[in-house]
């Protein structure tokens, strides 16, 4: 995700058609010319480990690495009905993402929702964190997700007596050639699963934050990169309190999303029953996809337009959070970014390539609310951080035309209707 996003000062050029910058309701495809630090590429003058290298490399501040193009949007083709763009991208995620939610569905029954969100996590790049009471589902979603995956998957399982040299890895000496081995810990992945976070130490919950924030491990003056796609599935349990250690603020602001799964409805519960019996759906899932491919969808999606009203939006809603009176510390600077870049998910999911209000709105309780920290009064009085955010976007005014898909995109047009009822 780039943190230039929000800083853009000329809303994007659109012919009548589509009000958020795209043509006739296709939009255009996304910024070219982004680049990123190649593998191997660190400050300071510490070592730095790529996956592909076979030896370490040095990172000079003052000879920085050369720059390398991320992987390039999908090229875009003209659509002879409409007249407008769409990112041959879009087609292959669109297929994409159904395969994976209905081999996800056939273990997690009735919980379509849910699963659109660690969809629309995995697209953004971000990590998820699944609260909820026993047995409703919390590893099963994790477990589903990565075997419809065909990436490395691995599983921690979080107890009191975890190091963090168990998540990240340690150094062994090597008595054969005299000298120090590093053996990879369970976060050298693309999909890592962790159940039940709260039941392990802060300091070992800690060991995490580097491997969520940057994509690499830092061992012994050793930096080691991680795999992409990378993504950390958590799950939690929030009713059982004793023995076990709440995330601090810091290790939920990096989790993109937050969702509980909550209990299935009878008819649901149901084909749940004839599903498992005598047969266990689990161990009968196939992957659909795999690395590389999520890796093209994740390009695709980095390509979806959002105009500057609906940017302004999006950041309007994030400090107002921090005004309210009900809460003592608002969402954070880089739930902004987590929340530009996961309507971009939700706008790919839906078949289009820019972003709409009703996308901010579809991603704002989930990847907002953990972030949220009530005030003792708001505490006392039960209100909870999703019924804030919900109150907050029937106040904030959408930018101008959002009722109206057909309506012309204004430039410079700051006019605002009232949000949805």
């Amino acid at each position: 995700m780039q943190e230039d996003e929000l800083s853009s000062s000329t809303p994007p050029t659109a012919p009548p058609g589509n009000p958020y910058g795209g043509q006739s309701g296709n939009g255009y495809p996304g910024q070219s010319g982004q680049f990123a630090a190649a593998p191997g590429q660190q400050t300071g003058q510490h070592q730095v480990v790529s996956p592909n290298a076979a030896q370490p490399v040095i990172a000079n501040a003052h000879q920085p690495a050369p720059l390398q193009p991320v992987l390039p949007v999908e090229p875009t083709t003209q659509n002879a009905q409409s007249g407008g763009y769409r990112a041959d991208g879009l087609d292959e995620l669109h297929a994409t993402a159904a395969r994976i939610s209905a081999n996800v569905e056939r273990v997690l029954v009735g919980k379509p929702e849910v699963i659109r969100i660690a969809l629309v996590t995995l697209l953004a790049e971000g990590h998820l964190l699944v609260e909820d009471v026993p047995g409703v589902g919390k590893t099963s979603l994790a477990k589903a997700l990565a075997r419809s995956i065909d990436c490395s998957v691995s599983r921690l399982q979080f107890t009191p007596d975890l190091l963090p040299s168990d998540v990240t890895g340690v150094s062994i000496f090597n008595r054969q050639n005299n000298e120090f081995e590093f053996r990879p810990g369970p976060v050298f992945a693309n999909i890592v699963v962790g159940d039940e976070i709260n039941r392990a130490s802060p300091k070992t919950q800690s060991a995490l934050l580097e491997c969520m924030e940057e994509h690499q491990v830092t061992v012994d003056g050793n930096t080691y990169l991680l795999q992409s796609p990378f993504m950390v599935i958590a799950t939690q349990n929030p009713i059982e309190m004793e023995g076990t250690y709440a995330l601090p603020e810091a290790q939920r602001d990096r989790f993109t999303a937050r969702v509980s799964i909550g209990y299935p409805d009878p008819a649901a519960e149901l084909a749940m029953v004839d599903g498992h019996a005598g047969r266990d759906p689990m161990s009968e899932l196939q992957p659909v996809s795999d690395g590389a491919q999520v890796q093209r969808l994740v390009a695709a999606v980095r390509g979806v337009l959002m105009a500057q009203e609906v940017r302004r939006y999006a950041v309007e809603l994030v400090t107002a959070t921090r005004r309210l009176p009900e809460i003592r510390i608002g969402a954070s600077p880089r739930s902004t970014l987590h929340l530009v870049q996961a309507a971009r998910a939700q706008a790919a999911l839906s078949g289009r390539d820019f972003v709409v209000p009703d996308d901010i709105q579809a991603v704002a309780v989930p990847v907002l609310a953990h972030r949220l920290v009530l005030t003792a009064e708001a505490q006392a009085a039960r209100r909870q951080p999703a019924e804030l955010i919900r109150a907050l976007l029937q106040r904030i005014a959408i930018p101008h035309g959002a009722g109206d898909p057909s309506a012309q995109w204004v430039a410079g047009n700051t006019a605002a209707q009232p949000g949805p009822r």
